[in-house]
């Protein structure tokens, strides 16, 4: 297993200390700005954000003529999060509480949660916690007005969708356009990982945002003080696999991958038991709270929760037994599939095993950020990518390139998510003061002239370069011929223009100019004492006072993740590889592979070789063309 990325952190304890109302750093924020209708908050895993809540909504309640707080979580595990909490004994004039008949995420009852929507909006209590679904089927025959004067508080925000096919989008909309309800909506990314915008541009305008990164809540942790981010090739069957990667020391969380993706076996009950195999030999499962014990070859006792067992009657026990867990001897490994990602607490755990590409930068955090709790039993974590890399004998790549270019793109970006962010400024002929630690000046870096840039440049940048980053036509140009200047100045304004179609064509060349800057150098590796940078791309060091605009769009910044398989993977695959993306590149129709077809088989014949790509010929690059294209036209019907 190679770490594509290993991040070390100082362990300030920052991030952790309270101040004389019981507030850490990130919660400090949110409550400064705890006067404002609408808040969207972006913070990492274990940051707080339920706390920060907390502390936002009794000030509303005792001081904003906030009469009632509704906060919805996408499922019923998460809303443990927003249980009792002592606050008076930290410094806080208040404490939360919330009356269990209205937390419809941990009672049992026979009353339909939408009717215990309404009777809490006609009584007397204060707080409310639901699921999203409970929130949008109660909305059905709810008038917006009864929203009036209260709180809503949506957790994971970016399972909204500014889509007329996203309900929960719908709803809101409806809630910030006819009452008087103050919003908090608060996600650990605010991308989606598909073509929707979460909000529209107008309306997250009115959001006063706050952002709280990942490099900061890691660099202050007390025991936390190293995050490694690792991938793992596998061909075959990746149970056959597994073994190699999975330490039954480390306490781990392992995500099968979804029954309709291709890693799957199709059979995910016998890819739990197979890799309880792996683990040693079953013991006994406990009737009362559904622990299965193994027994390892070393003669340890493991205790393995099961997550990927769906029966009514099972699941509950070992998802009671997981929210009650008090110290890292309750539990060893937890196998999970759809489970375990977001909200979900095990503090303790310190390595998440993912089989298969993840969908979307999003998942990718949730799943990282199970092992990125402070913990005394670790200093570090560790996140194992677990995917399938083309098998030299086949013809067919194409989509398991395909997943290896995301699964390692996405790395690359939680890389700039974990790292301290730099300041990127517009260099002066007349300025000559020195730059600063984590400061570049770069001649003809256009500023942000509108408060709308700026506001994309210093809160949104991650996300945007995520979008980026995942668009189908960036990750062909990896490992290509394309120049750097058609990724920078054609493909990553359309994909900015497309998320910000409000922008003026002088404000999205100020956020491109910002986005490639920033993909550039957040790679880079300074020399302070000689005033040097050494950037990916040249290969070389470069005196920060020449740094310039037009030097940086001379750069791919998505290039290095071709290098990164390069240096994995043998020629025979790689040679694949290529012409999977040349094929996809190809505009050539079926029809017309067709009618090429038998001048391939006669220039095979008369040369005895494939026709070359790189032939000096024009019709034998013809020829390289048509070959590749068939090949994909017929992988693309075997896998239709």
């Amino acid at each position: 297993m190679q770490n594509l990325i290993n991040m070390n952190y100082q362990q300030t304890g920052k991030s952790k200390n309270l101040n004389n109302l019981g507030m850490r750093e990130m919660q400090q924020r949110v409550y400064a700005v705890r006067d404002e209708q609408y808040i969207l908050l972006k913070a990492p895993p274990a940051s707080g954000k339920s706390r920060a809540l907390m502390f936002v909504s009794l000030d509303k309640l005792l001081h904003q003529n906030i009469k009632k707080v509704i906060v919805a979580v996408p499922e019923k595990s998460i809303g443990g999060s927003f249980g009792d909490a002592d606050l008076t004994s930290f410094g806080f004039e208040a404490d939360w509480v919330v009356n269990p008949e209205f937390n419809l995420c941990t009672i049992e009852s026979n009353q339909s949660k939408s009717e215990a929507f309404k009777e809490f909006l006609l009584g007397d209590e204060e707080v409310l916690i639901c699921t999203h679904s409970t929130l949008r089927t109660a909305f059905e025959t709810l008038s917006e007005s009864r929203f009036d004067n209260t709180l809503l508080a949506i957790d994971e925000f970016h399972h909204l969708s500014a889509s007329d096919a996203s309900v929960l989008g719908s709803v809101l909309k409806s809630i910030m356009a006819k009452s008087s309800a103050h919003i908090m909506a608060m996600t650990g990314s605010y991308f989606r990982g598909d073509s929707h915008p979460i909000l529209l541009p107008e309306v997250e305008e009115l959001f006063t945002k706050v952002t709280y990164n990942y490099y900061e809540q890691l660099n202050g942790y007390e025991y936390l003080k190293s995050l490694g981010i690792g991938y793992h090739f596998y061909q075959g069957r990746y149970t056959e696999a597994i073994d190699e990667v999975l330490d039954s020391s480390k306490k781990t969380i392992i995500h099968i991958p979804h029954v309709n993706s291709r890693e799957s076996t199709k059979d995910k009950h016998g890819e739990v038991g197979f890799i309880l195999d792996v683990l040693g030999e079953f013991v006994d499962e406990d009737k009362e709270t559904g622990v299965i014990k193994v027994k390892t070859k070393d003669g340890r006792i493991l205790k393995v929760a099961d997550l990927v067992n769906d029966d009514p009657f099972d699941r509950p026990k070992i998802q009671k037994y997981l929210r009650e867990i008090q110290s890292a001897d309750d539990m060893d490994i937890i196998i999970a599939l759809g489970m375990a990602k977001e909200g979900f607490d095990w503090p303790f755990c310190e390595v998440a095993l993912t089989v298969g590409y993840r969908a979307s930068l999003t998942e990718v955090i949730q799943i990282i950020g199970r092992t990125t709790r402070d913990s005394k039993n670790k200093s570090h974590a560790q996140f194992i990518n677990l995917i399938s890399q083309p098998d030299a004998s086949e013809s067919s790549v194409a989509n398991a390139t395909n997943d290896m270019l995301k699964a390692i793109t996405a790395s690359l970006l939680m890389e700039q998510v974990l790292a301290p962010s730099f300041k990127f400024k517009t260099k002066l002929p007349e300025d000559e003061t020195p730059h600063k630690a984590g400061e570049f000046k770069i001649n003809g870096l256009k500023t942000p002239s509108t408060a709308r840039v700026k506001d994309i440049v210093e809160q949104d940048l991650i996300d945007l370069k995520a979008k980026i980053l995942s668009n189908s036509a960036v990750e062909k140009t990896l490992g290509t011929e394309i120049t750097p200047e058609v990724v920078n100045k054609l493909l990553i304004p359309k994909i900015i223009e497309e998320a910000y179609p409000d922008l003026s064509e002088e404000e999205l060349e100020e956020v491109r100019q910002h986005v490639v800057v920033d993909s550039v150098l957040a790679n880079a590796r300074v020399e302070e004492a000689t005033n040097r940078v050494f950037i990916n791309g040249t290969n070389k060091f470069i005196n920060i006072d020449d740094l310039s605009i037009d030097l940086i769009d001379k750069i791919n910044p998505f290039q290095r993740a071709y290098e990164i398989i390069s240096k994995s993977l043998d020629k025979k695959v790689l040679k694949l590889i290529s012409e999977s993306i040349d094929a996809s590149k190809s505009t050539l129709s079926e029809a017309e592979v067709t009618f090429y077809w038998r001048d391939v088989n006669e220039f095979y014949k008369k040369h005895n070789r494939k026709p070359d790509k790189n032939s000096s010929d024009e019709s034998e690059r013809k020829l390289a063309e048509v070959l590749t294209r068939a090949i994909y036209f017929n992988n693309k019907k075997k896998n239709s």
